[in-house]
């Protein structure tokens, strides 16, 4: 238990050898540093989470993502024990908030930041419809923008296909009531179109060659259309009309388990809207409320330090900060007292050694010039 509350202790940014001397203050700063050590923990798995979307497919992508998850934890850990630790609380309570003002600014971001990740966990099945929804209306456009610009490229070959299939149905249906009339006029069936003498004769051989012509025309025709078919078909293979098909139902799937984290960050966006483009509301709120929770939950460490009278650790603190700031400008004083005087001392033993060297330089010269 001790083990744990001074792991707390040290998460708080508190002077551990000073706060034990105050009990009651343990209690305070085990809350702030459990506080601050538990948005570390949802900021590590927030980071990892988004980091594995992003390497989503790579066999890596687990090391990856709990590499990261530990480095962004640590490094909000790193911040909130700063911004907490360096809350000085001699000052009046204005000063104190204006001091923590671009703490809880920058908490506010870092709340913003681990929340998105989660929500994204949060909603994921959600978030897969939507992307199924985005998808499938993307393949829609797309076949459709490919049929428009095939209609419009080929516009002269499809309406020569109408034409020529208009062309052979009518064939078709003249030369079934020809056959008909040649019947009938063999038979010697009298009707408006038959003379009514049976036999094969003159008007019979006559539709005969009129029935010819029309096969013959239908042929030629059938085998024209059949050519500038196959050709446009060559042509919807090259413009990608006949390999563009709608997403199957496990297409879906594969494609909403491989999307990467912009596209689940868009998709989180887009669930607060109805398919009309009106706000759902409902979903609008409970986004809303997790966003809120994270960051409430990042900033209720300077919360609860702000809202915490002065206690006598924090006396301590301040008095201990005095005197370490009087130890310093002592230490100053000191440093420049020993300079002063290792300075004389060196200009001192500098002037003996040049007085001394002049002294026997002279010395030297009044020898030599007795000796000539």
């Amino acid at each position: 238990m001790r083990k744990v509350t001074r792991f707390f202790w040290f998460c708080s940014g508190a002077h551990i050898d000073t706060l034990k001397k105050y009990p009651i203050e343990h209690n305070r700063y085990v809350g702030i540093g459990a506080t601050i050590f538990f948005t570390a923990l949802f900021a590590s798995l927030s980071g990892g989470y988004a980091m594995y979307f992003v390497f989503s497919g790579s066999p890596m992508a687990t090391v990856f993502a709990v590499l990261f998850g530990l480095i962004w934890g640590l490094a909000i850990f790193n911040m909130d024990r700063y911004i907490v630790s360096s809350i000085n609380k001699q000052g009046t309570t204005n000063q104190q908030i204006l001091q923590a003002l671009p703490r809880i600014l920058l908490a506010i971001m870092i709340g913003v930041v681990i929340s998105r990740p989660l929500e994204l966990k949060i909603f994921d099945k959600e978030i897969r419809g939507k992307l199924k929804d985005a998808y499938l209306r993307g393949q829609n456009r797309k076949i459709d923008t490919l049929q428009k610009t095939y209609t419009q490229k080929y516009a002269m070959e499809l309406t020569k296909n109408i034409d020529l299939k208009k062309e052979k149905d009518s064939l078709e249906r003249d030369i079934n009531r020809s056959r008909v009339q040649l019947n009938q006029e063999v038979f010697g069936d009298k009707t408006n179109q038959t003379s009514g003498i049976n036999g094969y004769g003159t008007y019979a051989k006559q539709k005969e060659g009129v029935l010819q012509e029309k096969e013959n025309r239908l042929k030629t025709v059938t085998d024209d259309l059949n050519k500038l078919e196959g050709y446009l078909g060559q042509r919807k293979d090259y413009e990608g009309l006949n390999s563009t098909r709608l997403f199957t139902g496990h297409q879906l799937d594969s494609l909403a388990d491989v999307a990467g984290f912009a596209d689940r960050n868009w998709a989180l966006g887009q669930l607060s809207f109805r398919q009309d483009g009106t706000r759902d509301l409902d979903t609008y709120l409970a986004q809303s409320f997790i966003g809120y929770l994270f960051i409430l939950f990042e900033c209720l460490p300077v919360f609860v330090k702000l809202m915490s009278p002065k206690g006598p650790y924090d006396v301590a603190v301040a008095q201990l900060a005095e005197a370490n700031i009087h130890f310093a400008e002592r230490d100053k004083d000191r440093e420049i007292v020993v300079t002063d005087e290792v300075f004389d001392h060196q200009v001192s033993s500098d002037i003996q050694k040049r007085k001394k060297l002049i002294t026997g330089q002279s010395d030297y010269d009044l020898d030599r010039h007795s000796y000539d």
